[in-house]
């Protein structure tokens, strides 16, 4: 059995940056991590891309397929709204040049061991937990650890009073000519047919003039077939684009939980989770990466002193107040969605939208922009959030 001082279960984007920080040379402790992956197979998170901001260059610039300073906004009707974001840039990484890059460093380092095994369980400790594994050779494995910390995704979602999906089918394309912008990305284009409950938006983000990930989402309580992914697609590329000729190299499909349920981040004494399975996904946006990088910086600094390193929320108290009351006021139909945000992206400035999405404005500025919004169906959505019951997700 190997002992360590913290186990990390899942190499997704959570897994490998709590990894990835705890090699690196810092004030503090130096502790022995083991990182246990799953092998190749249904368990290994699939190929995927992140987006995300920042301000100026980041730790995994390196990783980075594009990044973007001008963002484009189409209404139903009328006319696109642009804006450059500056100082902000926003982020493409594909999932597997992130990986490729958290590996080298952890081959430099020589502090992370990794284990390929599936975790058959994790059981609790006097001092720590003990997690027994098994290998692709069906050889067991066990490992005990001070601290465990699991990103795993969840096999049901808690109890919430609104849980949306954010559900995605995305065509990687190329055509015959130049015909995107390459340092612009459309963000919402909200040109396409909308459900009964939610919203419904394109989204392209072009990587060469002749290149670029088209993607259909939708926030609604239930995923399409795949007929109907591909039959929104040919709408949006063809009629909405018109685009023509194009050779599809490639695809991406993914569900994201928006949900005001309450995540539990701590499973043991000494066991937390960390990533979307620790809260760490926005409620309102489904974006996930940026919460999940300062869950783990928190998680890492708290192990190099020696403190109880429960991984912090992600997300303030209020903005995920917030979130709560639109996610009701998007699944009861008080307000319309493409309308929605089509006000918000008109009315108040791009950056300090993005600062908001990602919980960095101030109480003052976060009235301001909830004055833009529709006020009195958002008041009323506000007024029945604490009403509701809570009720477990019966869907994916």
């Amino acid at each position: 059995m190997d002992e360590v001082d913290v186990a990390i279960i899942g190499a997704g984007a959570a897994g490998l940056s709590l990894a990835h920080r705890l090699s690196r040379p810092a004030p503090g402790a130096r502790l022995s991590v083991v990182l246990v992956d799953a092998p190749p197979g249904p368990l290994r998170p699939p190929r995927r891309t992140w987006c995300f901001w920042e301000t100026g260059r980041g730790p995994y610039d390196a990783a980075v397929t594009r990044s973007w300073q001008r963002l484009r906004v189409h209404p139903p009707t009328g006319e696109p709204i642009e804006h450059d974001i500056s100082p902000l840039r926003y982020k493409m990484i594909h999932s597997d040049d992130f990986e490729s890059l958290i590996e080298q460093d952890l081959a430099r380092s020589g502090h992370v061991r990794r284990l390929e095994a599936t975790v058959e369980s994790v059981e609790g400790l006097p001092q720590g937990a003990r997690i027994d594994a098994r290998t692709a050779a069906g050889r067991p494995a066990s490992v005990q650890a001070r601290w465990v910390f699991d990103s795993r995704p969840l096999d049901s979602l808690p109890a919430a009073r609104t849980t949306l999906l954010q559900h995605f089918h995305g065509w990687f394309v190329r055509t015959g000519r130049p015909v995107f912008d390459p340092a612009r990305v459309e963000f919402m284009d909200l040109r396409t047919s909308q459900p009964a409950k939610g919203l419904s938006f394109g989204y392209v983000l072009p990587t060469r003039p002749d290149q670029a990930l088209v993607e259909y989402t939708e926030f609604s309580p239930a995923v399409l077939s795949a007929d109907a992914y591909d039959k929104a697609l040919d709408h949006y590329t063809g009629t909405v684009l018109g685009l023509r000729d194009f050779e599809v190299t490639g695809t991406e499909t993914g569900v994201i939980p928006m949900t005001d349920a309450r995540f539990a981040r701590q499973t043991g004494a000494s066991v937390f989770r960390i990533g979307a399975a620790g809260g760490a996904t926005r409620p309102s946006t489904g974006y996930t990466f940026a919460g999940a990088q300062r869950q783990t910086a928190a998680v890492a600094a708290a192990l190099r002193r020696g403190r109880r390193p429960l991984p912090p929320l992600p997300h303030l108290p209020r903005s995920r107040a917030m979130d709560a009351v639109l996610l009701h006021a998007l699944d009861s139909g008080l307000v319309d969605g493409a309308d929605f945000f089509a006000r918000l992206f008109t009315r108040i400035p791009m950056t300090r939208l993005l600062r908001f999405l990602d919980g960095g404005t101030r109480p003052h500025e976060e009235l301001a922009i909830g004055l833009r919004t529709p006020v009195l169906p958002m008041l009323r959505a506000a007024a029945q959030v604490p009403r509701l019951p809570r009720r477990p997700f019966p869907g994916p």
